[in-house]
């Protein structure tokens, strides 16, 4: 046997090294524009808060992305299972019974309607879930009459979206405990593995006796519960629910599962890197604030963004190679 070791092209270390590349040009870039604000201790802590619930979002939609798919639904279920989860604690039910009720009640029970429909329809989960978007977001109008829901505890906005010592914001913690188990679900369990293979070849994976449907389930399922955690962690930031909270934050979630490497073809991603990406959404937002430009400036920031990086992984990534 050779011992000779293959050179690396382009393609090795754009799959390697391009998320965490972009993520220094943008600290770069706007550490040159706003030095003094941006370059600041406190700033980072709170880029990394801010994107907090873009990490839960990107967690969850990393599961639609990488079988192939999408799930459009996120942001809508965040609104909703956060009017839910505030409702109940308004009416006096203790917050932890609310949280498990929001979160692992409610949430894995929309994923499973999400899943379900897709299995049973055998259309694709763009369709299903575009329509389940709107579903969710008017249910949500209707919850809460269109207004938003205050009242919340105190207890549960400090056990939430305070801060350990007055320094570490618990959201963070949250995010990267979230984080941690979804990386040793995709990397250390059976079911984590299958789902790659499921996302890089179904029929192959047919074959291989993997349960298609099963799986297309629990990803599902694991989505809406990601979307639900952003609820409970954006009620507690904001000391109410708002009927319009999350409204576009899907294209969030999108773009940081991405930004981060994940193929939009299936099969190829890592959810250490798509946290990654979701934090560069965090330092373009936060950046773009202190240059003074508009929230419209970050839509198209977003979206040229979306169409870079799938570009680039057509002809660079994973997805180039197959």
């Amino acid at each position: 046997m050779s011992n000779v070791k293959k050179k690396k092209t382009f393609n090795d270390y754009w799959s390697a090294y391009s998320t965490v590349a972009i993520l220094l040009l943008m600290v770069i870039v706007f550490s040159i524009l706003r030095p003094k604000a941006f370059m600041s201790v406190n700033n980072y802590v709170k880029i990394i808060e801010q994107s907090a619930i873009y990490i839960l979002l990107a967690c969850g939609e990393f599961y639609g992305i990488i079988l192939g798919g999408i799930d459009l639904s996120v942001s809508s279920l965040m609104a909703l299972s956060g009017v839910v989860c505030a409702k109940l604690m308004v009416a006096g039910l203790n917050p932890l019974l609310a949280v498990i009720i929001g979160i692992f009640l409610f949430g894995a029970l929309v994923g499973a309607i999400n899943g379900t429909l897709i299995n049973i329809t055998g259309l694709p989960p763009f369709i299903i879930t575009l329509g389940t978007q709107s579903v969710f977001r008017g249910l949500t109008y209707v919850l809460c009459d269109a207004r938003s829901v205050s009242g919340i505890p105190t207890g549960f906005m400090k056990a939430v979206g305070g801060k350990i010592g007055g320094a570490i914001p618990i959201p963070i913690i949250i995010a990267l405990v979230v984080s941690a188990i979804m990386i040793f679900f995709t990397t250390q369990t059976k079911a984590g593995r299958n789902i790659y293979a499921l996302g890089g070849n179904p029929q192959s994976a047919y074959f291989a006796g993997i349960t298609t449907k099963q799986h297309q389930l629990v990803c599902f399922i694991l989505s809406s519960v990601c979307a639900s955690m952003a609820g409970m962690v954006n009620i507690a930031r904001l000391g109410s629910a708002e009927p319009n909270a999350g409204t576009g934050y899907e294209t969030y979630a999108i773009a940081a599962v991405i930004i981060g490497g994940t193929s939009f073809f299936g099969g190829q991603g890592t959810v250490w890197k798509v946290v990654i990406g979701a934090i560069i959404i965090g330092v373009i937002n936060n950046g773009l604030n202190m240059v003074g430009l508009s929230s419209y400036f970050q839509q198209i920031a977003m979206g040229v963004l979306i169409v870079l990086a799938v570009t680039l992984d057509r002809f660079f990534g994973s997805s180039s190679k197959s």
